[in-house]
């Protein structure tokens, strides 16, 4: 074989090598890019999932607020009531809606409401704490315990009554008349002051606040809300306080006691 022919083999054997090399990289590259589109595809669905089961976004969307000066004079909050059976004052005024003994604490009978079941035992994958004051016309009322605990048996304590037990406990829900909501849920998400009142079966908007009608003014976290009261975030520690009427008051303040 002559050495020109010997030279166009090997040219020839070189551009073959160097034609499946490329055929090699582009199929790496397919399988790659298939491997990164189904990851994109399994994670959205993993969140698709999440959101569904939680119901929502866990985070606590931005709030409108105002200063508390906007209100005007305020009148001095009240002298804080005795302290209840979870170490928080209890007011020291009739309750807003329904009371343990007159066996109307909430309404709902264990059917879910707004998304929130009712189970036979507490839950404590999220588990953190609200307070909720009301007054009207400038009168303190109470939140009455068993909000959220159908069949619910007070157990008696040195400081009042204390809801123990019930037929089942929806995720929101009170175990004394003190204002502490408990949210209680085997899912991350953010609860509403408008879920609470659902679960309790009373009204809850900018002109009413279960049986109390006229303008509505929302105090968070020492701010003034503005808004739909039923929008008000369940967040840890929140501290809410509802006025119906004039005189306002300023806001109240507890202590959350260590385990709340």
């Amino acid at each position: 074989m002559s050495k020109s022919s010997r030279d166009r083999q090997e040219r020839a054997r070189e551009k073959v090598a160097r034609l499946r090399a490329e055929e090699a990289r582009r199929k790496r590259r397919r399988f790659w890019l298939a491997v990164a589109g189904a990851a994109v595809i399994v994670i959205a669905a993993v969140v698709g999932i999440t959101l569904a089961v939680t119901g929502g976004s866990n985070t606590t969307p931005k709030l409108s607020l105002a200063p508390l000066s906007t209100l005007g004079t305020l009148k001095p909050a009240p002298a804080p009531g005795p302290l209840g059976p979870e170490g928080v004052p209890v007011p020291a005024g009739p309750a807003l809606a329904g009371t343990l003994l007159a066996g109307t604490g909430t309404a709902a009978t264990g059917q879910p409401v707004d998304g929130i079941s009712c189970q036979a035992g507490e839950q404590t994958v999220f588990h953190i704490h609200a307070h909720l004051t009301v007054f009207v016309n400038g009168s303190a009322r109470q939140i009455p315990a068993a909000i959220g605990i159908p069949g619910a048996q007070a157990q008696s304590t040195p400081q009042g009554p204390f809801i123990a037990s019930g037929t089942c406990f929806y995720w929101l829900h009170t175990h004394a008349a003190d204002g502490i909501i408990h949210i209680e849920s085997p899912v991350q998400r953010t609860y509403t002051l408008g879920n609470f009142f659902d679960i309790w079966g009373q009204p809850l908007g900018t002109d009413r606040v279960g049986p109390a009608s006229g303008h509505v003014v929302a105090i968070y976290n020492g701010q003034v809300f503005q808004g739909n009261p039923r929008d008000i975030p369940l967040t840890a520690h929140a501290q809410i306080q509802l006025q119906v009427g004039t005189p306002l008051v300023a806001p109240e303040q507890i202590t959350f006691p260590a385990g709340l």
